[in-house]
């Protein structure tokens, strides 16, 4: 589970929680520094007036240079409280007359190659920004800031505004760090608690249900997956658990199925054994050979028939029996199949009632298989009726169907047996004294109704006796 399932899902889920944070950092960091740059962009606007209102009094002739000088070094040092600004006022040729820190005043009366002064002539209003246009005026790498001055309209020069580079970098890189930092934290939190919580929530009840599926496959069967949850793997649980009794259902049943056909073949064979033992011995006189012979034989054929029954049983619900659905007259094999229980019906002298609403009527259904499931009902109601009882079939049509009910007024089923009529070897005599049955002919009947995709129920009747109705397909 850990190398399988596990590992891909901490994988993934690390790969997308990486990715989110490092594009939610990078867009962070662009973010903070296009906000850094346009705020002092405005502040260096708002500071370029005071220097212009002092260019323009040098201009007039109502300022000394001294003063100029003066007032840009204090300007210089309020927008120098994080980093260090150099400011010079230069003349509409370029000449600069005015500096902010006296380690510049060698460039006092000097020209600085401007290719910007064209520009700003166009505009009182204009601020142009440069970055690394003066690095070899200055000896270093330098952003600049421009602002025209306008005196009485006419463009009058500018002021240059220079921060070092590196100065600039240096807030936004302890910025960076603690943005990045905090990514790097938050995506090795976030995998520790995607890795426990993965462990509780789904790894863990996982692994259980494995554990508990192992144990079943070796024949553990009833053990279950104990977790409570409301979400998707509490109903995994449940349909595990589910599952799990089914199994055992299963598991028993065959047990059962075991069980129940050991007795059954070992009852005729024990027989079997018995009467040839006791002829061979001796111990049988010759003048009851013939009989006991004859019990043999009968045991012989209950022993056939019980095979042929698992067999077909089998071969039923397991699929392999396939059925040629043809179209039948279903009154004329009922006709046929009590036809054949003549000799036991006159020995019970019992009274037979055929009630018939079509002299002909045409059903769909594989003829073998329906014989075996009139057979099976009608012999089922000849065994259990009284002496000198009744039998009553009739047919029903409704929509596409026909209904056949087989009643007979014997005992009706009670509540435990009515539970298990049609469990394989189920018999109503708990002794197994009974003979006549293999306690397989329901479940056969059951069987082939439902490969016919049809249906069979049975209910006590109200003044007494038990109902059995089957439905099949009529043909139009």
């Amino acid at each position: 589970m850990k190398n399988g399932l596990f590992s891909k899902m901490i994988a993934a889920y690390t790969i997308i929680i990486s990715l989110s944070f490092v594009i939610t950092s990078a867009i962070l960091s662009l973010w903070f520094q296009n906000y850094y740059m346009d705020q002092r962009r405005s502040q260096i606007s708002t500071e370029a007036e005071i220097v212009k209102g002092v260019a323009l009094a040098y201009l007039d002739g109502s300022a000394s240079q001294q003063r100029a000088n003066a007032t840009l070094e204090n300007v210089a040092e309020y927008l120098s409280s994080d980093i260090k600004a150099d400011m010079f006022i230069m003349d509409m040729y370029g000449y600069i007359y005015a500096v902010s820190d006296t380690k510049y005043n060698n460039l006092i009366g000097k020209q600085i190659p401007n290719s910007d002064l064209n520009e700003l002539r166009k505009s009182d209003n204009k601020l142009i920004e440069r970055v690394n246009a003066y690095n070899k005026v200055f000896g270093k790498a330098v952003d600049t800031y421009e602002i025209p001055i306008f005196f009485n309209g006419d463009f009058s020069g500018a002021i240059m505004i220079n921060t070092s580079v590196t100065d600039i970098k240096h807030p936004l890189k302890r910025v960076y760090i603690i943005i990045w930092i905090s990514a790097i934290f938050a995506i090795i939190t976030a995998c520790f608690v995607l890795y426990y919580f993965s462990q509780k929530i789904i790894i863990k009840p996982l692994e259980e249900i494995n554990s508990v599926a192992r144990k079943i496959a070796k024949g553990e069967v009833e053990k279950r997956v104990n977790i409570k949850s409301d979400d998707e793997i509490g109903e995994l649980v449940e349909s595990f658990n589910f599952m799990a009794d089914s199994v055992e259902k299963v598991e028993k049943n065959r047990r059962e199925f075991i069980s129940n056909v050991s007795h059954e073949i070992r009852s005729p064979i024990t027989s079997i054994k018995g009467f040839i033992g006791g002829i061979l011995d001796g111990i049988i006189p010759r003048d009851r050979e013939r009989y006991y012979l004859s019990l043999t034989y009968d045991e012989i054929n209950r022993l056939t028939r019980l095979v042929n029954d698992l067999l077909d049983l089998s071969a039923i619900e397991a699929g392999h029996l396939k059925l040629n659905v043809v179209k039948l007259n279903i009154i004329e094999m009922i006709k046929n199949t009590v036809i054949k229980f003549e000799t036991k019906i006159n020995e019970k002298k019992l009274s037979v009632d055929v009630c018939f609403d079509y002299d002909e009527l045409y059903v769909l259904g594989d003829e073998d298989r329906i014989n075996q499931v009139l057979t099976n009902l009608i012999d089922n109601a000849v065994k259990y009726v009284n002496e000198e009882g009744t039998i009553r079939i009739t047919t029903k049509v409704k929509f596409n169907k026909v209904y056949i009910s087989i009643y007979n007024n014997g005992p009706q089923i009670n509540g435990e047996d009515f539970k298990h009529i049609w469990d394989r070897f189920y018999k109503s005599d708990k002794s197994r004294t009974k003979k006549m049955s293999t306690g397989l002919g329901l479940p056969i009947v059951r069987s082939i109704l439902t490969q016919h995709g049809e249906d069979i129920f049975v209910e006590n009747k109200k003044e007494g006796g038990v109902e059995f109705t089957f439905s099949l397909k009529v043909v139009k």
